[in-house]
């Protein structure tokens, strides 16, 4: 077998499966120590990741954010020790013996599945399988998109992935394969653990299908290998390599637990320790004498030795980027917004202002992107096939296709799921904002991916249209009910529900400035009135404001969002007949307004009696509203009929706001 030789040890070099049955011994070894954890996919797959990193991976541990670096995401997670033995073999920064020793507990870098953030290395948050494999077409995809802006001298990388059977049962990985071979995303290399063995036992119990032929029918090339034979391997990803016409799948043949002798090829080595004496047999098999965590001196410096090898390739690189444009540096390195950002919104918020007409949230959002594209290059947009119904598309966009990635706009088809994960990967590649349409009731489809955008604190916006009854006659199968509380309960999601254009355009200044996580702009399809006449300072920043103040003392608040802000302020008026004083305060952002002190809260809610107007769910409304409050919505799915009578139907009307407003007061 093939030797590594080091410049930090030149008396003794190390096999490349003395290299391998390092990543065994820690991966054991850590999991022994934690009583928990995946043995089995870090000791099946350390072959061909040892392979992969000595051979393939162009990266420098010294700089995990090198932009130009090949991205190596572990989409099967739980075997989360075969990413931190090679980060901690390879000497990536902070990950030392220690952190591998507290592996599963409390604070350290080593979580049992890998998260983004908590190590340098960590490329996605991975765990849920199947999210890996479509992030890493999100990777791949802005590979494309930025080598077409910048040019391939700047940035040409691979993006590769290691996926488990797992993986590919889910059905995220059907829609995340299909989208790459039909972008034909060359330089995506995929690497399945093929060894036939889930946590009920063989994969023959639940799944017949030939993945190699789904994998060649959705337009990839595939190859077959020994997972365990090095030579095989690196063949394989040579010529995968050579041949960037379409993504490729490499099925590794591989045996889960290999090196155990009574636990290899088991179930029983895929999510439990070994044991203390299967782990010393194991290490008699494997001809590996140390004790535990030890690593030899010369395997360490051959494995330090791979995590530099590629150093004198980025300061090329960082020569060659010296010299770019002022665009090209903004593109890959980052660059500030806000300030182009606020600019074109206050455009938009001027036109807004002024403009008279009635129209759904989701034509005045086509309209405040009209306004953001030219100006933020930085910007992909897209939707699941709903472009038109969406408004996420403007003249301003061009369509990336397998022969023009210098396109801004990504048709991601049917996928719901699979956009919601491919934006992620966008988001984590650091170069592009995206943004991907569909309809607020299908965020069931990507609600997954929307969870880990905001686990990772990912900048991706999700333009949710058709958000209430309101889209009428397609019925309670598209008309979201409890999924604006759904998303509310999620941490870290903004969850933006503007009443007009003004509220519109101010939405997504704060969604694309929040850099720390997802937002979802959820908008209507029904069309409602302009109600902000001045557009100076963006009130919905704090999430609420008095959109209309009481005449003289107030005696109600009502409270409310979206397309329900005109029915307040139109049982307001009704109320001020009577002599009735209601403050309309309109809602767009639950997160925003819990941010605020609570001397605004209350200053904004008062302390008179409250009413809540929303074509939802109560529930997410509870933090705002006393047992003496009342709340005019949903308790019940939809039905198929115009807008109009649905809103009757159900009593989301403004007089039956008005004698809510009326019942509260005289309880009071």
């Amino acid at each position: 077998m093939s030797k590594v030789q080091t410049k930090a040890d030149t008396s003794q070099a190390a096999s490349l499966g003395e290299m391998a049955n390092a990543i065994r011994a820690l991966a054991m070894d850590a999991v022994q120590a934690a009583n928990s954890g995946h043995p089995g996919m870090p000791m099946g797959m350390a072959d061909a990741a040892t392979v992969l990193f000595t051979e393939a991976l162009k990266f420098d541990a010294s700089a995990p954010d090198w932009p130009n670096r090949d991205r190596f995401v572990l989409s099967a997670g739980h075997g989360s020790m075969l990413l931190y033995s090679l980060l901690y073999l390879t000497g990536y920064p902070g990950m030392t013996i220690e952190e591998i020793k507290n592996f599963r507990q409390f604070g350290s870098k080593t979580a049992g599945h890998p998260e983004y953030g908590h190590a340098p290395g960590i490329e996605t948050t991975t765990g849920p399988l199947g999210q890996g494999l479509a992030n890493a077409v999100g990777m791949a995809l802005s590979e494309r998109l930025l080598a077409a802006r910048v040019g391939s001298d700047l940035i040409d990388y691979h993006t590769y992935v290691i996926a488990g059977d797992g993986c590919l049962m889910e059905g995220i990985s059907q829609e995340a394969i299909s989208l790459a071979g039909h972008l034909k995303l060359g330089k995506l290399i995929v690497l399945w653990d093929d060894n036939s063995i889930t946590i009920d036992g063989a994969t023959s119990l639940s799944v017949s299908d030939s993945e190699v032929k789904r994998f060649e029918a959705s337009g990839w090339n595939t190859v077959r290998v020994d997972g365990h034979d090095a030579a095989a391997v690196s063949a394989a990803i040579k010529t995968a390599k050579g041949d960037p016409s379409k993504p490729w799948l490499i099925a590794c043949k591989t045996q889960i637990g290999y090196g155990s002798p009574n636990k290899a090829g088991k179930s029983s080595a895929h999510g439990e320790p070994l044991g203390a004496e299967e782990i010393k047999n194991t290490r008699e098999k494997l001809g590996w004498p140390y004790a535990p965590f030890e690593i030899p001196d010369h395997i360490l410096a051959a494995w330090r030795g791979v995590g530099s090898a590629h150093s004198k390739v980025r300061a090329d690189w960082i020569k060659r980027l010296s010299n770019a444009s002022p665009e090209a540096k903004a593109l890959i390195e980052g660059r500030d917004t806000k300030d182009v950002v606020a600019k074109a919104i206050a455009e938009a918020k001027s036109a807004f202002a002024s403009d008279s007409a009635k129209r759904a949230t989701r034509v005045w959002s086509q309209l405040t992107i009209e306004r953001l594209v030219p100006v933020l290059p930085e910007l992909i947009g897209g939707s699941a096939d709903l472009s038109g119904s969406n408004g996420t598309r403007t003249k301003h966009h061009n369509s990336v296709t397998p022969e023009n990635f210098g396109g801004n706009y990504i048709h991601y088809g049917v996928r719901e799921h699979g956009m919601a994960a491919a934006m992620n990967g966008l988001a984590l590649s650091g170069s592009f904002i995206p943004y991907g349409g569909t309809f607020l009731v299908f965020a069931d489809y990507c609600r997954p991916s929307i969870r880990l955008s905001a686990l990772m604190q990912q900048r991706v916006l999700y333009v949710l249209t058709h958000d209430s009854i309101g889209l009428g006659e397609d019925g309670p199968t598209h008309q979201p009910v409890e999924h604006l509380s759904s998303l509310r309960a999620i941490p870290n999601v903004k969850v933006f529900r503007p009443a007009d254009g003004v509220e519109t355009a101010e939405c997504w200044e704060l969604a694309i400035v929040s850099e720390a996580g997802p937002s979802v702009l959820a908008l209507s399809r029904q069309a409602v009135p302009n109600l902000r006449t001045d557009g100076s300072e963006n009130l919905s920043a704090k999430g609420a404001y008095v959109l209309k103040s009481a005449e003289g003392k107030r005696d109600v608040t009502l409270l409310a969002t979206g397309s329900e802000v005109g029915l307040a302020v139109e049982a307001a008026a009704a109320l001020a007949k009577d002599g009735i004083g209601a403050a309309v305060v309109s809602v767009p952002s639950f997160e925003l307004l819990r941010a605020q002190p609570e001397s605004y809260q209350s200053e904004v809610l008062g302390d008179v009696p409250r009413v809540a107007v929303e074509a939802g769910t109560e529930q997410s409304w509870f933090e705002w509203l006393r047992k003496s409050d009342a709340f005019v919505g949903m308790s019940s799915f939809g039905g198929s009929a115009p807008a109009g009578k649905l809103y009757e139907h159900f009593g989301i009307t403004a007089a039956h706001v008005a004698d809510e407003a009326r019942r509260v007061i005289a309880k009071s």
